[in-house]
């Protein structure tokens, strides 16, 4: 089993060469299994053909008994700059699974801004021994989150510290006054219990492959599916609210939560628009490399 250290030293190999756009120059097994936004591709294709920067902007975490390690950073492509959420499957030194999502905002049709790439202490901290939770606990806090998001209806399926934040492709979409929609003034919690993203029809594919219990960290991806039949709703205080999403959508998402005391604390965030009801390359493939426990889970 490779050390914190070890994964770490692979995940800078792996970067260096990808902001150097030469893949020869990680230590990438053949055959190693490589998306960029839900996508297979071969390795060497998509943003190393485009990468122009890396930011130095690095979030990273690793689960070593499973030889996960990932990071959110940022990469630079030519005239923008694009949140990316990183996932190597390390084994014997070398990468066999690469999983990338970069969230092109200007793409999107909704971009976010303005983004600030900021160290967050709150993500970096280590949990005292005594404090950690089991794996199982922290993807449980977890899913209960996406349990929330689903059907919104106010009801609460986890626990939210009362100075949580969230960050969405660089973008602080909590407690956030400057944000475009009105309901980013209010915290996690609040903005759930008032029943906001009633049109998110399903939370599907969900995926938890790394879970960091020394840093209270859970990395989770999957879609979130819009049928776009939601037009006017009511929030749970009665005012009226307008879904944003009129048309079959969805998001494919990775997702960092940082958990406390059975908490959430901190939400980082990354995705994008694919096309409505996509499948995942990843799904079951996870469960077969590392044996489940609590890792997948199909909505």
């Amino acid at each position: 089993m490779a050390s914190r250290e070890e994964l770490y030293g692979v995940l800078d190999a792996y970067l260096a060469a990808l902001a150097a756009g030469d893949p020869s120059a990680a230590p990438i097994a053949p055959g190693a299994f490589n998306t960029e936004n839900n996508v297979t591709l071969a390795v060497g294709d998509g943003v190393w053909n485009t990468i122009t920067a890396k930011h130095d902007y690095d979030l990273r975490f690793a689960e070593p008994a499973r030889g996960q390690v990932a990071v959110f950073t940022a990469v630079e492509e030519t005239d923008a700059l694009n949140p990316a959420c990183i996932r190597l499957e390390v084994s014997g030194g070398q990468i066999t699974g690469i999983e990338m999502v970069v969230a092109r905002n200007k793409d999107e049709g909704f971009p976010f801004g303005p983004q600030a790439f900021e160290r967050k202490p709150v993500m970096e901290a280590l949990v005292a021994d005594e404090a950690r939770s089991s794996r199982e606990e922290l993807v449980r806090v977890a899913d209960g989150y996406f349990d929330t998001i689903e059907r919104n209806d106010g009801t609460i399926n986890t626990t939210f510290w009362p100075h949580c934040n969230r960050v969405e492709n660089g973008v602080q979409t909590t407690n956030n006054a400057d944000f475009p929609l009105p309901v980013a003034r209010l915290g996690c919690e609040e903005q759930f219990r008032l029943g906001w993203y009633r049109y998110d029809d399903e939370l599907r594919a969900r995926r938890f492959p790394l879970v960091d219990t020394e840093r209270g960290i859970v990395l989770a991806y999957g879609f979130i599916d819009h049928s776009g039949r939601i037009g006017e709703y009511e929030l749970t205080d009665g005012t009226k609210a307008t879904s944003p999403v009129r048309r079959p959508h969805s998001y494919y998402l990775a997702e960092a939560f940082r958990i406390r005391d059975g908490a959430i604390e901190q939400v980082e965030a990354d995705f994008l628009t694919v096309p409505y009801r996509m499948p995942s390359p990843w799904d079951g493939r996870d469960e077969a490399l590392i044996g489940g426990g609590g890792l997948h889970r199909v909505a």
